[in-house]
């Protein structure tokens, strides 16, 4: 799947082992992507560029992924963010939108639904 003129998809993923997982099924799929272990990382990183969407864990350590959604919009970045979860809750799908997610998938998801909601967020 060619992502937006081969632009970025930014993984934010705290589980080192489900990181590289979904990074090599991503590389599979013909999608570029970067990867990093924290929202931090993400956001200190200065060759964040070309950027087609972020896939961000919900729960991270530090900064959370609606937190993150909420840091790179003050930064006048605003890549389509989709949220990821292990621990979905009551009201937590509709907070998300409501904050601004593209997206929700809650683990475990397939490989045909994460792709499906980035070629959705790219696509918007």
């Amino acid at each position: 799947m060619a992502v937006a003129s081969r632009k970025k998809v930014l993984l934010v993923e705290d589980d080192d082992s489900f990181r590289e997982a979904i990074g090599r099924l991503l590389d599979a799929s013909d999608v570029e992507s970067a990867s990093y272990a924290s929202a931090e990382a993400l956001l200190s990183d200065a060759a964040m560029t070309d950027v087609a969407c972020v896939v961000s864990d919900l729960k991270l350590p530090g900064i959370s992924g609606l937190d993150l959604l909420a840091e790179l919009r003050t930064k006048g970045e605003w890549p389509p963010l989709i949220l990821m979860t292990a621990h979905d809750e009551p009201g937590r799908r509709e907070e998300a939108r409501n904050r601004g997610a593209v997206a929700y998938l809650v683990k475990p998801f397939t490989l045909a639904q994460l792709l499906d909601a980035i070629r959705s967020a790219v696509e918007q």
